[in-house]
């Protein structure tokens, strides 16, 4: 199984980040609303015992429940090119601490460390020798998006299936935030 962890959105929030998909970047390929997600730990394939230690980790993870707020675009680039336009989320110390309890966690299970600082958003589109003018002139006109506050009750582990146009991601266990 390939697994990771994350924050789903409510369905109100994701029609309301799949709306800029309607501006069109060309070479963008835009992420289906259904998987607008907060990646809190990405895990990767996993055999069964190890998804079983998994849960159990998470299972006892203690957290209390936030309000999250995402706001504002940006891109992510390798070597020079832009490869992921995203939603950022406003700074917020009980994500961060959520995101450190799950980093923890999954450590003690025995899972390597994640190399990568965490920087939490929601991927929008993934991008292909996009027009750069074309993506500078859309995340300019959606820096100033701030979307209403959202609470966070639970974190969840979902798998992943790659698939043609855009992988199939299903919520396998809900964790509840107290």
């Amino acid at each position: 199984m390939r697994l990771f962890v994350a924050l789903d959105l409510p369905w109100s929030l994701r029609l309301t980040l799949a709306h800029l998909a309607a501006a069109g970047i060309p070479g963008a390929r835009w992420v289906p609303p259904e998987n607008y997600h907060l990646t809190l730990r990405f895990i990767g394939e996993t055999p069964g015992y190890r998804a079983e230690d998994i849960d159990h980790a998470l299972s006892a993870l203690r957290a209390r429940g936030f309000s999250l707020t995402l706001a504002g675009v940006g891109t992510f680039a390798k070597g020079g090119r832009s490869t992921a336009l995203w939603m950022g989320v406003e700074r917020n110390p009980q994500l961060d601490h959520l995101q450190n309890k799950i980093e923890t966690a999954l450590q003690r299970c025995g899972l390597e460390p994640e190399r990568r600082r965490f920087q939490p958003h929601v991927t929008l589109a993934r991008l292909d020798n996009v027009v750069e003018g074309k993506l500078v002139s859309f995340v300019q006109a959606h820096n100033l998006f701030h979307a209403e506050p959202m609470p966070v009750e639970h974190f969840t582990l979902f798998s992943s299936q790659l698939g043609k146009e855009a992988s199939v991601y299903t919520p396998e266990v809900e964790y509840p935030l107290a």
